[in-house]
């Protein structure tokens, strides 16, 4: 089987390591990157919103423009343009040319996952499916858990373009491999779907301005709730008209009303829920690691690494168990323990944690219910829809469409969330920095005794308040992670309760 569908099987697993390095690539290393293109928060925000809002059309578009190209044009167009804009990002020096660039990528890359999933069913039913499944999911670990090694690499090395050349290299074997096995012919005239410009036009301007929202939020939130909450629920409801206009069609571009099972929908929200808990962990980990505990840059990729390094493990483990043990409910409930666990660990840190032996065992964790969650989700999703080939391909284009909202979620919440109870601590803290209170005049003369042989009695004096000023922002800080560890234990416990008690996975 692996020899006989060797091109095949590779070029499934790389295109969806693909996507999952640009993405955990570019997210960990966004802030060495803004300052090389000097851009400003909020103007990479929009560039992240660009991307997302242009993957969810493209993705959307998947089946439609593979019925009339063929396989083998659609992907070879796709990689080529995915190419074109991950070396315009690889050889840019300001925001104007890297947002160019990840306009391009996303324009050819962000169906990447969903078309290594398709081709998967190019394999015979039976266990040679199963091997392209589990070659998918393999694919998804190994390219999660290098994103954050290979960023930190390259960042400390000081070379932040190599990300895409990697990209690009990557991206140019499956192309080469793509010319081996996909088929030439496009879909008879017949079995083409039709497509809506204005419904495309509304799914179009409507994920852009919910990503953007959601994007925008975590700097203007608290000055512009009502604003920002209008225009998301104005978005949101412009997202619910494309889907329901679908879902009212006899002939529609995407197959909604056929894709109105408990099963489905059901799948789809789970996946969402994962998407959201791991757009927020993904983007408090580094956070909590370098501001709260004080661990350098090229330190936490390498953790982190090893850390989502468990993800691979896990699914290695599973893909053992499955055949012999098929029944998705077990996998549910370790996933959501793992989750438990993971918060569990990391709600009672303290700033001398060893990396090793404290946090390691949590980033692991995280990797687990990663993969125990969402390769379960995947074989379950799915399975009433696989008859078709064209539902399917609508049933995994809605699942992606959603996931990136999802992804741009999570980011949001914990953002949001880390703001607020960052401050709220810093404030409480805040309390005793003040000339009368005794722990803060006992703190700054033990600190400005200690550097007064070194620095002299007047600067030793400025730079035991500085000292003290950068404790207080790593004390709230940490402080503020913990709450929300422990907000992810209570969150999981809810989920572990709903995969108990539920009847559709069983």
């Amino acid at each position: 089987m692996y020899r006989k569908n060797a091109a095949l099987l590779i070029t499934v697993g790389l295109l969806c390591a693909l996507e999952y390095l640009q993405a955990g690539m570019i997210a960990f290393a966004s802030a060495p990157i803004r300052g090389e293109i000097d851009a400003s928060p909020e103007e990479f925000t929009l560039v992240a919103a660009l991307y997302a809002c242009i993957a969810v059309v493209v993705i959307s578009k998947q089946r439609w423009l593979v019925e009339r190209l063929g396989w083998r044009n659609f992907m070879l167009g796709s990689i080529s343009i995915y190419v074109l804009g991950a070396f315009v990002c690889g050889v840019s020096s300001d925001l104007t040319a890297f947002t160019a660039g990840r306009v391009v990528m996303a324009l050819g890359g962000a169906s990447f996952m969903t078309s290594a999933r398709l081709m998967v069913n190019f394999l015979p039913a039976g266990p040679g499916r199963f091997t392209g499944v589990k070659v998918f999911a393999t694919g998804l670990a190994s390219g999660t858990a290098s994103a954050p090694f290979i960023s930190s690499m390259v960042v400390v090395e000081d070379t932040w373009h190599a990300i895409f050349w990697v990209l690009i290299g990557g991206a140019l074997v499956a192309a080469m491999l793509c010319t081996r096995f996909l088929p030439t012919a496009p879909a008879p005239l017949e079995d083409r779907t039709p497509s809506s410009p204005a419904n495309i036009l509304l799914l179009s301007v409507s994920s852009f301005f919910l990503l953007y929202v959601l994007q925008r939020s975590y700097y203007d939130f608290y000055n512009e709730t009502f604003i920002l909450v209008a225009f998301a629920l104005l978005a949101a409801l412009g997202m619910y008209i494309f889907f329901h206009a679908e879902h009212s069609k006899h002939a529609p571009f995407l197959k909604v009303r056929d894709l109105m099972q408990p099963r489905y929908v059901l799948g789809v929200a789970l996946f969402c829920f994962t998407y959201v808990v791991l757009g927020s962990n993904n983007y408090i980990l580094p956070y909590f690691l370098q501001t709260g505990l004080g661990y350098s840059w090229d330190t936490i990729g390498t953790f982190q690494a090893f850390g989502l390094g468990g993800a691979l493990v896990t699914w290695l483990a599973m893909a053992a168990l499955i055949p012999k043990f098929p029944g998705p409910k077990k996998f549910f409930v370790l996933g959501f323990a793992a989750l438990i666990s993971f918060g569990c660990l990391l709600s009672s840190v303290t700033t001398d944690a060893n990396m090793w032996s404290n946090i390691l065992p949590a980033l692991f964790l995280n990797g687990c219910f990663v993969m125990l969650v969402l390769a379960t989700a995947a074989m379950q999703t799915f399975r009433d829809v696989t008859h078709h080939d064209t539902l399917f391909a609508h049933a995994y284009q809605i699942k992606s469409m959603l996931g990136q909202i999802a992804m741009a979620m999570g980011t949001a919440v914990a953002t949001l969330f880390l703001q607020w109870r960052t401050t709220l601590q810093y404030n409480n803290l805040n309390g005793h920095f003040a000339a009368g209170d005794p722990l803060y005049m006992e703190q700054t003369q033990h600190l400005a005794q200690a550097l007064t042989a070194q620095a002299g009695a007047g600067p030793a004096n400025q730079i035991a308040l500085s000292t003290l000023a950068q404790s207080l922002h790593q004390q709230s800080t940490l402080v503020a992670s913990m709450e929300y560890f422990w907000a992810v234990i209570v969150v999981a416990i809810i989920a572990l309760g709903v995969s108990v008690a539920q009847k559709t996975f069983k």
